[in-house]
């Protein structure tokens, strides 16, 4: 049996009660938490490990839902274009090449910069070496819900991603089968549809039959752009998320990413049917998708959850920032300065992260019997301080830099600031000559008015 007590921290359990300790404690036994606020520590270990966390805050770990590990390594690649061009002509091209020694070095990447943003879990919406996202999560001890990027239709798609139907559903039950619940159970396997471009109706269908045989999750990107739901209604006369809800795919397990382009009437549905939804703020802007009705979801309340996307359409998987973003736009598109406050941010990115990797009694707060997934705040910088609102702070104030420790499973990631799991600057060295391979191999050249001299 392994403790580790933190103590004298300022203690943000995101509990039903939303219960904040000035001065608390917490307790880990082996993964899961023991004990929290203040409590007698006569049940603590005389060989555990103690922590004092005087100054700074103890909350959960952030859930990132919606991630592409393997477009770590194409940061750069896809800058300041619309979204058709951003897939057709630069991250298919990217994603195409890989192969499973790109993939690996791409994930645990991207694995270690969600680390350092304090992410305890994220949702991967698909890649194509998922023994690989597997092998990185593994080494680097993070929590996440894998998938592979499905498609078996669709203009411009690579002939590497070119398959049937039934072949993408066999991969995937293969999957499932081999590494759900693997890496002491950190590793969930999920079924993925890319877009209502690139899936048919017989893929759709029964995808959605493995995902509720097995009881896991459908990550998708769903209503992204005006020409996804134009396109929809030529195909089946019917928007997205309409053609979805006659095929019987709204349902609880299914994440629904972006979903910018909504009506009413789908909003509605989303709250009927308990979709998740992953609003990506910093994506949605830079590739120009639009603004998500966050605000008419909460107030519904459907489930709202906060991610990055990937390198390539943010160029950081700073959780942190995005967390600050989500507030911003919706106050400034809205004209109210009392929508998607700090609070609810920050359950955005805790507590209902945790709803939407179907993980809420198991991550999401600080609670006796959940796994021991939590981060420590150092506020202890000039960005930072005075600190008279620490939630506000967290949210209007703070950025990764702030993030100093990440626990994952009950084990240090990153103590004070250092990566414990693998050594960092190999990983640095293998990305930048992995990366330039990479772009060279995809034939992807990017031009510039500046004058390079070499």
């Amino acid at each position: 049996m392994k403790q580790i007590l933190i103590k004298n921290a300022y203690l943000i359990t995101m509990n039903g009660q939303r219960e904040v300790y000035e001065n608390g404690k917490l307790l880990i036994e082996d993964n899961k938490i023991k004990a929290v606020g203040n409590f007698d520590e006569s049940i603590v270990s005389s060989g555990a490990e103690v922590y004092d966390a005087k100054g700074k805050i103890l909350m959960p770990g952030l859930v990132n839902t919606h991630v592409h590990l393997s477009q770590q390594l194409g940061r750069g690649i896809a800058d300041d274009v619309n979204l058709l061009t951003w897939l057709r002509e630069r991250v298919w091209p990217y994603e195409s090449s890989f192969d499973y020694e790109d993939s690996l070095i791409s994930s645990t990447a991207c694995c270690i910069e969600l680390i350092r943003s304090g992410v305890t879990t994220f949702l991967e919406s698909g890649g194509q070496y998922v023994d690989a996202m597997v092998e990185a999560v593994n080494k680097t001890g993070i929590r996440a819900c894998l998938a592979k990027s499905v498609m078996d239709e669709g203009e411009g798609l690579p002939k590497a991603f070119d398959k049937a139907a039934q072949e993408e559903l066999d991969t995937q039950e293969e999957l499932y089968n081999k590494y759900n619940n693997t890496s002491n159970e950190r590793v969930k396997i999920w079924f993925a549809l890319r877009t209502i471009f690139n899936n048919s109706d017989e893929l759709i269908l029964k995808t959605k039959q493995l995902a509720d045989k097995y009881k896991t999750g459908i990550h998708m990107h769903v209503a992204e752009i005006e020409d996804e739901v134009e396109f929809a209604k030529l195909r089946a006369g019917l928007t997205t998320v309409e053609h979805l809800n006659k095929l019987g795919v709204l349902d609880k397990n299914l994440l629904a990413v972006h979903t910018v382009w909504l009506t009413e009437r789908e909003i509605e549905l989303f709250r009927f049917y308990d979709v998740k939804v992953s609003h990506n703020p910093a994506a949605a802007m830079k590739v120009v998708l639009g603004f998500a009705s966050v605000p008419e979801m909460l107030e519904k309340g459907i489930p709202v959850s906060i991610g990055t996307d990937g390198a390539p359409s943010n160029n950081r998987m700073d959780m942190m920032r995005d967390m600050y973003l989500t507030s911003l736009i919706h106050k400034g598109r809205t004209l109210n300065p009392e929508v998607v406050n700090a609070e609810t941010v920050l359950e955005m990115a805790t507590i209902n992260g945790a709803k939407c990797a179907l993980l809420e009694k198991e991550i999401g707060s600080l609670e006796v019997g959940k796994k021991a997934d939590m981060i420590i705040l150092n506020p202890n910088t000039i960005h930072s301080l005075p600190m008279h609102n620490p939630i506000g702070n967290i949210v209007y104030s703070m950025s990764s830099e702030n993030i100093e420790s990440t626990i994952c499973d009950g084990k240090w990631l990153m103590k004070e600031k250092e990566i414990l799991v693998l050594d960092e600057v190999e990983l640095l060295e293998k990305v930048k000559n992995q990366a330039e391979k990479i772009r060279k191999k995809a034939n992807i050249n990017l031009t510039t008015n500046f004058k390079v001299i070499k």
